[in-house]
């Protein structure tokens, strides 16, 4: 990992462990929000090409009706891309899953990880102040984390996309 002063100011900004350990905890809670298993460490991966590229967010259906198999056969490019974009990205979730634990936000164990509830109030209020555009990403990562649940195990959900642990 690239030492902080030396991160272009777009990586700083836009990828830095502080937000993304933030749509990490949205992505946790909605997975938990209907049986409350934790989300599994692969999934987590996913979350951040999903949610932060703007054109793959707001792609996204509306409601988890539509399943992420449905979903993934009617845009593939989107399906490439975010295969490709896991890759990229994993350095930044790595480093986010370390903050968010490390700061009590999310809460790591061998089944996955879960949001931690003592830090809810504390997202929330700091959400309410952000721009438009990180609260839709909290918004979307939330969604993602109750697709995710639906679509299966882990392992269905890395197959459709074509990612390997």
């Amino acid at each position: 990992m690239t030492l902080w002063r030396e991160r272009s100011i777009e990586e700083r900004h836009l990828l830095n462990p502080s937000f993304c350990s933030v749509v990490l905890w949205y992505a946790a809670a909605g997975y938990v929000a209907k049986r409350n298993p934790a989300m599994p460490l692969a999934m987590s991966f996913l979350v951040l090409p999903f949610v932060l590229h703007r054109p793959t967010r707001e792609s996204l259906p509306r409601t988890t009706a539509t399943s992420l198999a449905a979903w993934l056969t009617d845009q593939p490019l989107i399906r490439a891309r975010v295969a490709e974009r896991a890759v990229a990205l994993r350095p930044f979730t790595q480093e986010a899953l370390l903050f968010g634990g490390a700061h009590q936000l999310l809460v790591l164990g061998a089944d996955g990880i879960r949001a931690s509830a003592s830090a809810k109030k504390t997202i929330e209020s700091g959400l309410a102040e952000t721009s438009d555009e990180v609260r839709a990403c909290a918004k979307r990562a939330d969604f993602v984390g109750k697709w995710f649940e639906k679509a299966g195990k882990a392992e269905t959900v890395l197959a459709l996309l074509g990612v390997r642990p």
